[in-house]
């Protein structure tokens, strides 16, 4: 008994861990995850491109003269 105690003492994050992505794969909220995560990425790489314009515009020609 005391092992069960001390297992699901040291694994406790691992195990709710485990019980939130069932839960959310069961209920369909990866799908809205997944939306969200794309979401942030693009408000992030269109902040990048728009306070780093000179520098993306070089890297672009050097991938299309090496093309």
């Amino acid at each position: 008994m005391n092992d069960l105690k001390g297992f699901f003492h040291d694994y406790r994050g691992a195990i709710i861990g485990g019980i939130l992505a069932i839960i959310v794969l069961c209920t369909g909220l990866l799908k809205l995850a997944i939306a969200i995560l794309i979401i942030c990425a693009g408000i992030f790489i269109g902040n990048y491109i728009q306070n780093n314009k000179y520098e993306v515009k070089q890297k672009l020609l050097d991938l299309i003269n090496r093309l």
